[in-house]
């Protein structure tokens, strides 16, 4: 089942989450994870969540993409009420509105650079798709290494392919785990910089954890995720 367009979508509001906990269960009892948290991220804009590993970053990330269910509270993205809908809907929901970035890169090593970026075109069926994933390999200095696998790119080099696959079907919303947690200083830095200048040049609101301050203060708002609540840094 396809979601419809909600009232909302034209609101200035791309995310929005409400008293959100997420609890795991252990031998010992259940282990609370986020405790309440309660955030707002308007259209446009980036907002970084810090702290340190282990404090529940990737876990709340991965909660207001839609990826993982959460144990209570509310979600809304991009207008669409997250509880309660199924896998598909929230595939689907993927699909038309998220992008996403990871320490890990997440190739797929089997494809060619050009065919990672190729592929979430082609599933969304978009007009010229093979043109567009040429135009955005070049927009990140990869129209040369279309034709590598990731096992034949450096670090720095298959994190660019990411984004430029990210960025394929124009997100409305970027979600970013650790982007440079992988790289060396140089090489993250070069990839920090790529990616808020794509983000600047397509609008598209942004929202990355790190446990790095100084990636943290590229963006317009900054919380600090500590003991499962959210706290703003200055």
């Amino acid at each position: 089942m396809t979601l419809s367009t909600p009232a909302t979508s034209a609101s200035g509001v791309m995310l929005r989450a409400r008293a959100l906990t997420q609890s795991v269960p252990t031998r010992r009892g259940d282990l609370t994870i986020l405790r309440g948290v309660s955030l707002q991220v308007n259209r446009g804009e980036s907002l970084a969540i810090v702290g340190a590993s282990g404090s529940g970053k990737s876990t709340l990330l991965g909660l207001l993409a839609g990826l993982d269910h959460h144990s209570s509270g509310d979600i809304w993205l991009a207008g669409h009420r997250l509880n309660g809908l199924d896998e598909d809907q929230r595939a689907d929901l993927r699909r038309r509105y998220v992008g996403f970035v990871f320490q890990n890169f997440q190739l797929l090593p089997a494809l060619t650079a050009e065919e990672n970026v190729l592929l979430p075109l082609e599933l969304l069926q978009y007009p010229g798709a093979r043109r567009e994933a040429q135009r955005l390999l070049a927009a990140v200095g990869l129209h040369d290494r279309a034709d590598h696998y990731p096992r034949h790119l450096s670090g720095g080099e298959q994190q660019r392919v990411a984004i430029a696959r990210a960025f394929a079907c124009q997100p409305a919303i970027l979600f970013a785990d650790e982007p440079t947690g992988n790289l060396d200083p140089g090489t993250g830095a070069e990839i920090i910089a790529l990616l808020f200048e794509l983000n600047q040049r397509m609008g598209t609101t942004l929202v990355l954890v790190t446990h790095d301050t100084q990636l943290a203060s590229r963006c317009q708002r900054r919380l600090q995720l500590i003991d499962g609540r959210l706290d703003r840094l200055p």
